[in-house]
């Protein structure tokens, strides 16, 4: 099922990029786009998580020195049977975490100084098994690669809004059709991301409580995350970034990017850990 999802939402992507290409420049328009969507989708694949971590500020970190950090870690890898990712920290006072990188075998953790700060123990290990979740699932590959597609969707998009050609009356039409592309097409790529972005969450949470063995960790961790996420902007973590994260970070805004968030609501969430009232443990 993990890897049916991910084809579909990597076709759709890459056949919307297709389409936009077409509209604009025919089919040599189609051709470009194809290239630009293997290329983007290579780029993706191998240094998605490099951006993520550059781009956040992330330090890679010892287990001398988070020794707290390295045992929930090295415990719960074990259990979700898969190599004990790298472990990096975001120089951040507002708590989050998140996961980046192709594969459990090519895969990092980056948690905020604020989170370390935050979480006891029992919500940390909720945390890190919700990241270790979404190693396991693949999801991390799945959202860089959808949020990289997506990137070039809108570029081609901007870029089409001042394509033109041909007499009057075509510049004239080719116009209005790069201006309708220039709004709608983001859209249309945020909404194929949101189409699975949402449920992966909802799965990470709940593959992340039978990894612990109970919910309720994870629980209080998201109800002080949604908390402090109100009141401390990030200082760190982007917003072609914040996709990963566990909870969305507070960058100042509201309205539209609340609506169209990649996240599903946070007492949603907390709603469903609560009826879990018995976890199998592994």
């Amino acid at each position: 099922m993990r890897i049916f999802r991910t084809t579909f939402l990597l076709v759709a992507l890459t056949l919307f990029l297709m389409v936009i290409g077409a509209v604009i420049g025919g089919r040599n328009g189609m051709t470009i786009a194809l290239g630009i969507a293997v290329c983007t989708n290579a780029f993706a694949y191998f240094y998605s998580d490099k951006i993520a971590l550059a781009s956040s500020g992330a330090q890679p970190v010892t287990r001398e020195q988070l020794p707290r950090l390295y045992a929930v870690m090295e415990r719960l890898a074990a259990k979700a049977s898969i190599p004990v990712p790298k472990l990096y920290v975001v120089p951040d006072e507002a708590p989050n975490a998140f996961a980046t990188g192709r594969n459990p075998h090519h895969a990092s953790v980056a948690v905020t100084q604020g989170l370390l700060e935050l979480m006891n123990d029992d919500e940390l290990e909720g945390v890190i098994a919700h990241e270790l979740s979404h190693v396991r699932n693949y999801d991390i590959l799945i959202s860089s690669v959808a949020a990289t597609l997506a990137g070039a969707i809108t570029w081609i998009a901007h870029w089409g809004m001042w394509f033109g050609g041909g007499d009057e009356e075509d510049r004239r039409g080719s116009g209005v059709l790069g201006l309708l592309l220039f709004f709608l097409a983001p859209i249309g790529a945020m909404l194929l991301q949101l189409g699975l972005s949402r449920q992966r969450e909802y799965s990470a949470d709940s593959t992340g409580a039978q990894m612990v063995g109970n919910p309720y960790g994870l629980i209080s961790a998201l109800q002080k995350l949604g908390a402090y996420n109100k009141q401390i902007p990030t200082t760190a973590i982007s917003p072609s970034t914040s996709a990963l994260c566990i909870v969305k970070p507070l960058f100042g805004g509201g309205g539209l990017s609340s609506l169209f968030s990649t996240h599903p609501p946070l007492e949603k969430r907390i709603a469903i850990l609560k009826e879990m009232t018995v976890v199998p443990k592994r």
